[in-house]
C-alpha cells in the first residue's frame, strides 16, 4: 500500500497559538513526529510480543503499511491510528507527546489539546482522554472529500459519533449510512468502518471511543 498520509500537525506553545504563531522553540518537525509515533507504535508491538501480521489482523492494515509508520517513513490516516492504538491497547492520543502537568485538572484548554491533520483530508483533535474510564473525546474535521482513511479499518472498543455541521457518510461492513446534523451513529468498531465526507462542505463531528464493546 501506498503511503496514505502527511504529518500531523506541529506542535505550538499556548501564547503562539493564541496569537496565530508558532513558537520556534516548541516545534516539532513533522519527520521528528512521524519517528516518534513510529518508534512508539514499534515498542509497543515488540514488547506484547505481536508481530506486523497479527497488528494487521487485528486492523485491517496491510504489513507494509504498518512497516512504513513504523520506520518513520509514512504517518499513517486517522483511522489507522486509531485502529493500531486500540490493537496495542492504548488510545491514540498516547502515541503523541503531550506537555507535563504537575496537577490533574478538569479543565482541558484549547490550545493543549492534540490535535492530529492528515493528508486524507481528516483533521482529529483530542479534546478529552481518560485513561481510567478507557475513552477518548474527539472533534473530527473532515474536509470536502475528506475520509479517516482510505479503506475501512477495526479495533476493539465501542464508538458514538453525532454530526454537528455538514453531511457525513458512514461506511459499516460496506453499507453506507448518511448523517445529516444532528444525527447519531453507534456501533462496535469491529466492524470494519470508514467515515467520508462527499458533501459540498466540511464536515464536523464529535466523536467518542470506548476501549470496551
Amino acid at each position: 500500500m501506498a503511503p496514505q498520509d502527511a504529518a500531523p500537525a506541529k506542535t505550538k506553545s499556548s501564547e503562539a497559538k493564541r496569537q496565530g504563531e508558532p513558537a520556534e522553540d516548541t516545534v516539532t518537525t513533522a519527520d521528528q513526529t512521524i519517528a516518534m509515533v513510529g518508534a512508539r507504535v514499534r515498542a509497543l508491538r515488540s514488547r506484547q510480543g505481536l508481530t506486523l501480521k497479527d497488528v494487521s489482523d487485528r486492523t485491517g492494515v496491510s504489513v507494509s503499511m504498518l512497516s512504513m509508520l513504523e520506520r518513520g517513513v509514512a504517518t499513517a490516516s486517522v483511522g489507522t491510528l486509531v485502529s493500531v492504538a486500540s490493537a496495542l491497547g492504548v488510545h491514540m492520543y498516547d502515541l503523541f507527546d503531550h506537555p507535563a502537568t504537575a496537577e490533574v485538572s478538569p479543565l482541558t484548554l484549547l490550545e493543549d489539546q492534540t490535535v492530529v491533520r492528515t493528508s486524507e483530508g481528516t483533521t482529529r483533535r483530542v479534546a478529552h482522554h481518560d485513561v481510567l474510564a478507557g475513552l477518548e473525546l474527539a472533534v473530527n474535521t473532515y474536509d470536502v472529500g475528506g475520509a479517516s482513511g482510505p479503506v475501512a479499518t477495526h479495533h476493539d472498543g465501542r464508538e458514538f459519533g453525532v454530526l454537528i455541521s455538514g453531511s457525513l457518510t458512514v461506511e459499516l461492513e460496506g453499507e453506507e449510512h448518511v448523517l445529516r446534523p444532528g444525527d447519531v451513529i453507534a456501533y462496535s468498531s469491529s466492524r470494519p468502518h470508514r467515515i467520508m465526507n462527499s458533501g459540498a462542505e466540511s464536515a464536523v463531528a464529535v466523536w467518542v471511543n470506548l476501549d470496551s464493546d
